[in-house]
């Protein structure tokens, strides 16, 4: 009989006992908004900006909702316009579009290396055809790019970038934090990302008129001497009248929460990096695999695992996916016909109009993703790579195969 995975690949570490202590305690006091705040007390979201500001080295930092409402936060406080356009990769998840759109702003997507990283090549032509003047650059999946080449580029295109690193908190390319080569860095906290409070966000910034303009924009009721990871008030003055409130807040509950993990996230790192590795170590050499290389100068975050199966027909794919999940190893495709999920890929978000783009077709087309939860070990690996060993080869001697809608229709 064939061995079966029996591990949950949605189950997250508990909340640290620090994290729970302190959100009893605002649940105690029921002070859980950010400006609920009583004489000499510093609000659990105000220490939380000023903590995460100092971890990735950055000046300001905010708290948001979500890491939605930090990447809409971000393009309006660059000022991006109804009917802009805005770069943005083609291999990404709905929330980046998502933001993009909810400005009315128009999304322009840009082609996927095989590294998973944005095509330099083709971002240059976007920009140039479209006159577009900020990258919503998402690191999707944990793949950054050379941002050393990236940066060097868009400083040439006069292109403002925003970083999504909904997928790379406590990563780092040659030394820098992830968030901090472009103008404005967002993190998530959903339950999935790397510090967990449900849902929320986290903006970072080193100019102060983007940083005050974000603090305005987030709800702050001219209460914008309370934050701790902020520009002085006289950066406030000169933009509280023109700035409008679009309340996206985070609260002390969630703050409370996430405070204890900051000082976590290097180890989860580590202990991420050798989970991931130990699934590298379990497909090397299995036929018909194709893992993505992982540059020297990139230290990673490797909370989720992909690997492509170059050549594959739509039917030999579905195939292998539906028989490792009956063997209970849960992996999503990116070349599906239809969005399954958290996950689509950009010809399913028919409100942004997109063109055709063949590479990154070609790309997902065989592109297989897996979340790594820490609430796995290294036997766990050990066995998920043996099965998708197996299935692999099954899907791949297989004659008979039930066809499926083509993959890249759009």
């Amino acid at each position: 009989m064939s061995e079966r995975f029996d591990g949950s690949f949605t189950q997250q570490e508990p909340i640290p006992e620090e994290g729970i202590a302190a959100a009893l305690a605002v649940m105690r006091h029921g002070r859980l908004h950010r400006y609920n705040t009583v004489a000499g007390e510093v609000a659990e979201t105000a220490l939380l900006e000023e903590e995460f500001a100092a971890y990735v080295g950055a000046k300001y930092c905010l708290a948001l909702a979500s890491g939605g409402a930090a990447m809409a936060c971000a393009l309006r406080a660059l000022q991006v316009r109804p009917g802009d356009p805005v770069l943005s990769n083609a291999f990404t998840l709905a929330p980046v579009p998502g933001a993009i759109a909810s400005l009315g702003a128009r999304p322009v997507f840009v082609e996927v290396t095989e590294g998973l990283t944005i095509d330099l090549g083709h971002l240059e032509a976007q920009a140039v055809a479209t006159g577009a003047k900020v990258l919503l650059l998402s690191h999707m999946r944990g793949h950054v790019g050379d941002m050393e080449a990236l940066m060097a580029l868009c400083d040439r295109l006069g292109l403002r970038v925003i970083e999504d690193c909904a997928h790379t908190m406590g990563a780092k390319w040659k030394g820098v934090a992830s968030g901090r080569h472009g103008a404005m860095g967002c993190y998530s906290t959903q339950t999935y990302k790397h510090m967990n409070s449900g849902e929320g966000g986290l903006l970072v910034t080193d100019d102060p008129e983007l940083a005050a303009r974000a603090v305005l924009l987030s709800g702050s009721y001219m209460l914008y001497a309370r934050h701790r990871a902020a520009p002085g008030p006289e950066v406030f003055e000169a933009l509280k009248l023109e700035v409008p409130n679009v309340s996206s807040r985070m609260d002390n509950l969630r703050a409370a929460i996430l405070r204890p993990q900051i000082g976590m996230l290097d180890d989860r790192r580590a202990r991420w990096r050798r989970l991931y590795q130990g699934m590298e170590r379990g497909l090397a050499g299995v036929a018909g695999v194709q893992l993505i290389p992982r540059p020297q100068a990139e230290d990673y975050v490797g909370s989720s695992f992909q690997f492509l199966l170059p050549g594959w027909e739509p039917a030999r794919v579905a195939a292998f996916v539906a028989g490792a999940a009956a063997r209970g190893v849960e992996l999503k495709w990116f070349g599906a016909a239809d969005p399954q999920g958290f996950t689509s890929r950009y010809a399913h978000w028919q409100y942004a109009a997109p063109e055709v783009l063949p590479q990154t077709d070609r790309v997902l087309a065989g592109l297989i993703d897996m979340r790594l939860p820490l609430t796995f070990g290294l036997e766990d690996v050990d066995q998920i790579t043996r099965i998708i060993g197996e299935e692999v080869a099954v899907a791949a001697s297989a004659r008979d195969l039930a066809p499926v809608a083509a993959p890249l229709a759009d």
